[in-house]
């Protein structure tokens, strides 16, 4: 491995983390044969092979994604007390070998789209462009959530081009579901470093707007995220099971935000982590069941 071990890597890029997107990328691809399948081909046409290929994608784009914003950050996070003990500023990981690393990891993922669809692999540098920019935002603008969003929410509608090599309004509505989600519980992630990001002119939503207005920017984002889960749910015309998973999307969005007060932050982690992985997995379980199953 370069300059560490498997470990650093992993924790490197947080991989843990792609508990976040993998599961919408998994709703995405089953939508992609369900659209084959009412056209008459059956989920007979299923592809392993397309599914690893899905699967690189989101490890490789990811692992550029995260790479990339901590060689960038190093220095900040070198400062801040709660980032200090990450790989770079640590000295575990050297930057070169970081960047490096987010090199090849970009590589492998345009690499992995050229063997899927044209399509797949002409988007894949737009696809690129947005998950290495997200990590500049913080330098001139408070909406870096949003872009952090539409990086993820690139997910299920990258895993439907990946069967079909055309767009669709549900997967696009799933995607929208995820900008929204997304955005509003890095808001909530970004409290933690209110006042070192003010310090260090560094923007967000916390520092432009103080926590309390910054929790009702998330909620309000989680508002829209709701709204476009029951969007899908509509447009798609799924049945029961789509919509027990979306009550259960619904009740962990909520509760995270009875978890965060603007007195009390000391369940930042546990509403931006556990709420939010669970929320993905269930609902996103849900709605392939109900795809794959018509219930």
């Amino acid at each position: 491995m370069i300059g560490g071990s498997i470990k650093h890597y992993f924790s490197l890029v947080k991989f843990s983390h792609t508990i976040f997107a993998m599961p919408f990328a998994f709703v995405g691809f089953t939508l992609g044969f369900a659209d084959i399948a009412h056209s008459g081909a059956g989920f007979s046409v299923f592809s392993w092979t397309l599914l690893l290929k899905m699967v690189l994608c989101m490890v490789f784009a990811r692992s550029a994604a995260m790479s990339f914003n901590r060689w960038l950050d190093r220095q900040f996070d070198a400062l801040n007390p709660r980032t200090a003990k990450r790989e770079i500023p640590a000295g575990v990981i050297k930057p070169t070998h970081a960047l490096l690393f987010t090199i090849v990891m970009s590589l492998m993922f345009v690499a992995t789209t050229f063997f899927i669809n044209i399509l797949c692999f002409y988007l894949s540098f737009v696809a690129l462009f947005v998950i290495l920019f997200y990590s500049y935002t913080k330098r001139f603008t408070a909406l870096c959530h949003v872009v952090l969003g539409l990086g993820l929410s690139l997910a299920p509608i990258g895993a439907y081009l990946t069967v079909t090599g055309h767009f669709a309004w549900v997967p696009v509505l799933f995607s929208l579901s995820v900008i929204t989600w997304v955005s509003g519980f890095d808001v909530i992630y970004a409290l933690q470093d209110e006042e070192f990001d003010k310090d260090q002119k560094l923007h967000s939503i916390p520092s432009a707007l103080g926590t309390r207005r910054a929790l009702n920017v998330s909620v309000l984002l989680h508002v829209l995220s709701v709204l476009f889960v029951l969007g899908a749910g509509y447009a798609g015309g799924f049945g029961w099971v789509y919509w027990i998973g979306a009550m259960f999307y619904i009740a962990m969005v909520t509760y995270q935000h009875m978890l965060v007060k603007p007195n009390d932050l000391s369940k930042v982690n546990i509403a931006f982590a556990n709420t939010n992985g669970i929320a993905s997995v269930v609902f996103s379980c849900f709605t392939i069941l109900s795809v794959v199953f018509g219930i």
